[in-house]
């Protein structure tokens, strides 16, 4: 076999990984790479070759097509042991189909030390990844987990309960989200960042869950888009 060749679609970048040290060659393109000859014997057999892919720099600004999955097809040259050359190119080959949200929700800031009953603050990032304006947005923390069960609540909600006890209980059933906040629109391609004041009534291994998008303009509710995992201090 002369060499095989693996060609990326327009959207991604592949680099060719040695199974000696795992390491990626230098940045040079593939084509300009030596590759020796390799040895396959008739009947059955076998050569890996593994590559990694990674989306271009400019990936992120293509338009968003649905079940875009295509990486990529091989070409493939070899000689017989007459000396008589082939050649096969493949179909593109498919990867799983890439699902891309029109927005993106992480955390950019979490406090290394989260205390038992003492607000905490947690940045957030809203990313907008279409090639459109989005927003303005309403983002709320839901509460529809009962309060027995919730861990890590609103600072403000909190407040409410220790001052208001069993009044607040009561009419908890019946209020399925606290804390409102409204973000302006967001540019294409752009982010918004916004703070989440929260306090943890439950120490050990906590989830912060519940946080919901609405785009006013689209009406269109976006949830479970961030679930964080934090360590509460009891001391």
């Amino acid at each position: 076999m002369d060499q095989v060749d693996f060609e990326p679609a327009q959207n991604w970048n592949a680099t060719i990984l040695r199974g000696v040290d795992h390491h990626p060659e230098s940045k040079q393109p593939m084509s300009d790479v030596f590759k020796p000859p390799i040895l396959l014997r008739s009947g059955g057999g076998i050569h890996n070759f593994l590559y990694r892919l990674k989306l271009s720099s400019d990936g992120s600004q293509l338009p968003k097509v649905e079940g875009s999955n295509v990486l990529g097809k091989l070409q493939i040259t070899w000689r017989t042991n007459l000396g008589e050359p082939g050649r096969l190119q493949t179909q593109q080959i498919l990867g799983s189909p890439i699902t891309q949200k029109d927005i993106e929700l992480r955390a950019v800031e979490v406090p290394s030390i989260i205390m038992l009953e003492k607000p905490f603050v947690v940045r957030l990032n809203l990313a907008n990844q279409t090639d459109r304006v989005l927003g303005p947005f309403e983002v709320w923390v839901s509460q529809s987990d009962s309060l027995d069960e919730k861990a890590i609540m609103v600072n403000g909600l909190l407040t409410m309960l220790l001052a208001y006890g069993c009044i607040c209980i009561f009419f908890s059933s019946i209020l399925n989200f606290s804390w409102l906040q409204h973000l302006a629109q967001v540019e294409a391609f752009s982010s918004s960042e916004f703070e989440l004041n929260l306090i943890a009534v439950k120490h050990g291994v906590q989830k912060i869950t519940g946080i919901t998008v609405f785009d006013t303009r689209e009406k269109k509710t976006y949830d479970s888009l961030l679930e964080l995992e934090v360590f509460v201090d009891s001391q």
